[in-house]
């Protein structure tokens, strides 16, 4: 049992005990379900975070076995070949060390400390988490309601980011969009976004279109989108605000085995620019609750 299973077992067993206890004041009861539901969100985010680090680790062992397959056709035809063996050796030690460090380690320190700064000047836009290279943006703040249109705070928060995406030290990184929602049918938009998992990809599609115009080249992207499957936090009867977001992971290239070169000799030359200014400021945006914004 970890440290994490531990403490909300623990909080559970104190609203137990309050409860047979039977007359309590109800501050110290409040204070204990409080604390329940924040281990149970804790322990949502943990569980979260290992499925995604399994499905990278099953993505890069699919390579790994690809490329071992791979190498062992090469060196049978080496001898009678002209076959740059050397190469596809130096690729596959890479594919083992990447699966040796999973958890990688933290973006590039300019890189980190931009994201910091930009997360610390619009908190209610976006959040940043060092440990996992990931921009989290809140649709409620970053979306127009029932669209895939972003909003003109939004737009100019984005444009910052695309300056720092754009920069020599974050180069070397691929920009991986993810979307996600509640789990709230779709109403008002649902002509053009039948479902959540419509939406969930169409708002990723449009960060990504927001960050290729301002100077992020589109070989560095790729899209996906959840829709309601994989909630932050539990959802409420109004869903929760907490799951309508769109995430962006910063992750190094991966060696593409289907070509036999490495995704590095194809990284943007230059560091590029964005047309955003990085002291643009954002409108204040306002607070709103959790009701959903389709």
């Amino acid at each position: 049992m970890n440290a994490l299973e531990a403490s909300f077992r623990t909080t559970l067993i104190g609203l137990v005990a309050v409860a047979s206890v039977g007359c309590v004041p109800q501050e110290k009861y409040n204070d204990l379900d409080l604390a329940y539901r924040s281990q149970q969100q804790q322990l949502l985010r943990t569980q979260g975070d290992l499925e995604t680090t399994r499905a990278n680790e099953s993505r890069l062992r699919s390579q790994l076995a690809q490329s071992a397959g791979d190498l062992e056709t090469l060196e049978a035809l080496r001898k009678g070949q002209n076959v740059d063996v050397d190469k596809l050796l130096a690729d596959y030690e890479s594919l083992l060390k990447k699966v040796g460090n999973m958890n990688g380690g933290p973006l590039p320190a300019e890189v980190n400390a931009a994201l910091i700064a930009l997360a610390a000047q619009y908190p209610d836009v976006l959040q940043f988490d060092e440990k996992r290279g990931m921009i989290r943006f809140a649709a409620d703040f970053t979306f127009d309601p029932g669209s895939v249109g972003l909003k003109a705070s939004a737009l100019s928060v984005l444009s910052q980011l695309a300056t720092i995406l754009n920069s020599n030290a974050a180069n070397p990184f691929e920009v991986v969009v993810v979307g996600h929602t509640d789990n709230v049918p779709i109403k008002k938009s649902a002509a053009q976004n039948p479902t959540n998992m419509h939406l969930s990809a169409h708002r990723a599609i449009a960060v990504r279109d927001a960050l290729h115009k301002d100077g992020v080249q589109a070989s560095r992207f790729l899209i996906a989108g959840y829709g309601e499957f994989r909630p932050a936090v539990p959802n409420g009867p109004n869903g929760a605000a907490q799951n309508r977001r769109v995430d962006v992971y910063l992750m190094p290239y991966f060696v593409s085995m289907a070509s036999g070169t490495p995704a590095a000799d194809a990284l943007p030359s230059g560091s590029g620019s964005g047309s955003g200014s990085g002291s643009a400021k954002a409108a204040n945006p306002t607070k709103v609750d959790d009701e959903p914004t389709k």
